[in-house]
């Protein structure tokens, strides 16, 4: 995909979105979040990543990545530090929070407690974009506890847009057309 621009082919913009208004984070300006859903390296880390630098450069937002377990790594050892408040406020001054790979590690019962937390704060503030491979129903095995799970699901999902990514690792194609 490097230098390439982005295939649509195999994504599913939901009803209410194009995606030219998705590329410019239109859903920002009324603090909705973004759900990229799919398999493994089918370009979900991608747009998020093209939807953030656009935000910046284009249109002047705050805006933060960072992989869902390096960002729980950020909030234990801050807690631990007694830095948690400072983290708290830089989290609270952005316009867009990306969070990649949600799945892929499961979260200790406190690195969960603090994500939600943020995830709570960001709640009708600011917006929030999640890569993962997991379906809702799966999500409990990165938080571990039921209660937490529905309640992280229904913030993020109150004034959420789904989308799709559907096909094959865009590596993995790539890989087979350098045999």
């Amino acid at each position: 995909m490097k230098g390439k621009p982005f295939d649509w082919g195999e994504v599913q913009v939901p009803t209410g979105l194009t995606k030219e208004s998705l590329l410019n984070g239109e859903f920002m300006e009324r603090q909705e979040n973004a759900i990229f859903y799919g398999g493994v390296g089918v370009g979900k880390t991608y747009l998020a990543t093209l939807i953030g630098l656009n935000a910046i450069h284009r249109f002047g937002k705050s805006v933060k990545f960072y992989t869902v377990a390096g960002l729980v790594n950020r909030l234990l050892e801050a807690n631990e530090k007694g830095t948690l408040p400072k983290l708290f406020k830089q989290i609270e001054k952005l316009d867009l929070l990306i969070l990649d790979e949600l799945g892929y590690i499961p979260l200790h019962k406190q690195g969960g407690e603090l994500l939600f937390q943020v995830i709570s704060m960001c709640y009708e503030a600011k917006s929030i974009i999640i890569t993962t491979n997991l379906q809702f129903g799966q999500w409990n095995h990165v938080f571990g506890d039921p209660i937490l799970t529905e309640a992280v699901i229904d913030r993020l999902i109150h004034h959420s847009h789904l989308v799709v990514f559907n096909g094959d690792s865009h590596r993995y194609k790539e890989s087979l057309l350098q045999n």
